[in-house]
């Protein structure tokens, strides 16, 4: 189970980093999750610089796909080249954006006739996409999600987790980076965002 986290120059190390450290809280054989990015190596919006684990090729063939945001979201968006290469399917794949990654999947034709969610800076431009933007931190239909807020990374990540591996694995891996005396509480908060989007088949491990 290969879960790449689209990670671009100029990203948020909040959406990337926090998605990484929960979705690998899951510990099984074959599960993993990689830095995709299109060069060897991308510099965050605050300078931090990462090596890319896979390549966006990598991700297209993922079984779950994250797209991080950041500073140069637009810029991606208006690079057909780089655009190109992410032939992102939702029948094969999980897909989840984060604030502007948002705009990547509307800008590919993803959301179309699907709400979504996103950062309030982005709003405007994935709304000049011809998406509805909803007030609110989570959102998910099908196999397409998107939160909005930084902070709003761990909804993703427990969404992923709910779908792939069930709804208990998603309480653990929450549980885990949850702040010590406040552990149920967190944990019910952020379930609460994503219970409602997700099947009977997921909820029969709840």
């Amino acid at each position: 189970m290969h879960i790449a986290i689209l990670t671009f120059e100029g990203y948020n190390e909040l959406d990337s980093f926090v998605a990484l450290g929960i979705l690998n809280r899951v510990k099984k054989p074959g599960w993993r999750v990689s830095i995709a990015s299109p060069s060897a190596k991308v510099r965050s919006m605050n300078g931090v610089v990462v090596e890319a684990q896979a390549t966006l090729q990598d991700a297209v063939s993922a079984d779950a796909v994250l797209i991080g945001s950041g500073l140069l979201t637009r810029e991606v968006v208006a690079n057909p080249v780089l655009m190109s290469q992410l032939k992102l399917d939702p029948s094969r794949q999980l897909l989840a954006a984060q604030c502007s990654g948002t705009l990547v999947l509307a800008k590919l034709g993803l959301l179309q006739g699907v709400s979504a969610c996103t950062d309030l800076t982005t709003k405007p431009w994935v709304q000049e996409a011809g998406v509805d933007v909803l007030n609110q931190p989570f959102f998910a239909r099908d196999n397409v999600a998107t939160a909005g807020g930084c902070l709003a990374s761990p909804y993703l990540a427990a969404w992923i987790i709910a779908r792939l591996e069930g709804v208990e694995a998603a309480e653990s891996a929450l549980h885990y980076v949850a702040p010590v005396g406040e552990k149920d509480q967190f944990v019910s908060r952020a379930m609460s965002n994503i219970l409602p989007f997700l099947s009977a088949k997921a909820l029969e491990s709840a």
